[in-house]
């Protein structure tokens, strides 16, 4: 295997070993977010773009290269006009470039997934904080409507004892009406009594 072929089998495994690290729940999203925003990919992330295009450029080239491998040697000439050791030369270079032809392959596909798991591990810690940050509000909201309805009934109660209080308050006026008006009728008879004795006492000095 060439240099160039060596070095895409090791990214192609580099990619596997990526894929599964993220796959196991190992790391949880917010550390994987946490890390995406460290100094350390953010170095790399200033170019990111740039890395991505040029090396999926030179896999696409040598993806090419692998099929123009696999159409040259797959069209052989009758085997009666040609020797063993020709044809079995051509067979091993067929299998190299289509093995060539699947490494750069899912080298390729790999690519995009780890760039879409990356964008999901982003997304989804993003909308766990979002969901954190919503149930905070609405237990928030729960308990100033708790708070709302607690003050709502205690004055509710001290309306009720007020109006309470108005109404006995009125009765007890009522009643001391009545017994004022008791005590000027009492006093009304008393006087006229009062008077009656009075002229008894009068026509009984007179007589004398």
């Amino acid at each position: 295997m060439s240099i160039q072929w060596t070095l895409i089998a090791g990214f192609l495994y580099f990619e596997i070993a990526v894929v599964t690290i993220m796959m196991l729940p190992i790391f949880s999203p917010r550390r994987w977010h946490q890390f995406f925003k460290s100094r350390l990919f953010a170095m790399f992330k200033q170019h990111a773009e740039w890395y991505f295009y040029a090396l999926l450029g030179v896999m696409c080239l040598l993806l090419i290269d692998a099929i123009r491998e696999m159409r040259k040697y797959s069209h052989t000439p009758d085997s009666s006009y040609v020797h063993l050791d020709t044809e079995m030369k051509g067979n091993i270079k067929l299998f190299r470039a289509q093995r060539n032809f699947y490494i750069t392959g899912f080298a390729i596909f790999l690519s995009f997934v780890i760039r879409r798991l990356v964008s999901m591990l982003i997304i989804q810690d993003e909308l766990g904080i979002k969901a954190e940050q919503i149930i905070k509000k609405a237990e928030d909201a729960v308990s100033h409507a708790k708070t709302t309805v607690l003050a709502n009934t205690i004055q509710t109660e001290q309306v009720k004892r007020l109006d309470e209080f108005k109404t006995l308050l009125e009765e007890r006026e009522n009643e001391l009406k009545e017994e004022k008006k008791k005590i000027r009728e009492l006093e009304e008879e008393a006087r006229k009594w009062r008077l009656k004795y009075e002229e008894i006492v009068s026509i009984g000095k007179g007589d004398e």
